[in-house]
């Protein structure tokens, strides 16, 4: 039997999980407001949250110097091109630990899981030195496969815990009707986990778009995503406050309205299985 909540109570909770949610979207709130600014009213202090001269004119010059177009067409690239290529590995990689298990899948899927803790600037001098001798720097194929292999063992521990949910007699149904591991995959397991895949693609695509590291020390000019976009607004003159907003409001506005629209099969997707 539930527990019954009192109304007080309930506006307790609502009024706060409102308060923290304002505080962590109130950066992405005043780099908006800001990119409307003049770069006076940008570094005013005391600051003025809405009452300044609202202007579009930061969002005309960062168009007329930086092709954003094509900044984004890279990180629209980028972002699928990973998420692709690491489902192709994930998906058997996956069903393989969560329906064929051995000895070591649980230290392997550690191993994995540990390889996300090292700082990724102990990697660089390899990675680059690599990239250099075969001619993959500023490539979209070098950084689609940095990118692919930095988000693989996310990918592989969501798919395992979405294929573990998934109960073994349907594939073992499946088998005994003659399905091969290929048929098993596409026709039964794949379907199945849907509302896990599609979560597990959003999360990829949005951790893919949002890589700074990689992305600034890999690229200059051919491959450069849209964070090699804003970071060209930061330069020895100084910083222009109110065109590097404009530059990340542009930069940001694509994935913020992908998971405006998308929350419900995130949210869905990352509860799958969590309710028995």
């Amino acid at each position: 039997m539930a527990r019954a909540i009192s109304p007080r109570r309930k506006w307790f909770f609502t009024i706060l999980a409102w308060s923290v949610a304002f505080i962590i979207f109130f950066p992405i709130l005043w780099t908006f407001l800001t990119s409307f600014k003049t770069e006076g009213d940008a570094i005013l202090i005391p600051p003025k949250f809405i009452f300044f001269d609202w202007t579009t004119e930061n969002y005309g010059i960062v168009q007329e110097r930086s092709n954003y177009f094509k900044f984004a067409m890279n990180s629209v690239i980028l972002a699928l091109g990973s998420t692709f290529f690491a489902l192709l590995i994930a998906i058997p990689s996956a069903w393989g630990m969560a329906f064929a298990p051995g000895r070591k899948t649980k230290d392997l899927l550690m191993w994995m899981l540990s390889t996300k803790m090292m700082p990724p600037v102990g990697a660089l001098i390899p990675i680059y030195l690599i990239f250099r001798d075969f001619g993959l720097l500023d490539s979209r194929g070098g950084i689609i496969t940095v990118l692919m292999l930095l988000n693989l063992p996310i990918i592989i521990w969501m798919l395992y815990t979405y294929f573990k949910e998934i109960p073994a007699e349907i594939l073992e149904a499946s088998r005994m009707d003659g399905a091969t591991v290929w048929k098993e995959l596409v026709y039964v397991l794949t379907p199945m986990a849907v509302p896990g895949i599609a979560s597990t693609v959003l999360l990829n695509v949005i951790l893919a778009w949002n890589e700074a590291f990689w992305t600034l020390s890999l690229t200059t000019k051919e491959a450069a995503p849209l964070t090699q976009f804003i970071a060209s607004y930061s330069s020895p003159e100084g910083l222009f406050w109110a065109k590097l907003s404009a530059a990340s409001t542009m930069a940001i506005a694509p994935i913020l309205v992908l998971g405006w629209f998308a929350q419900k099969q995130l949210v869905r997707g990352l509860t799958f299985g969590a309710v028995k």
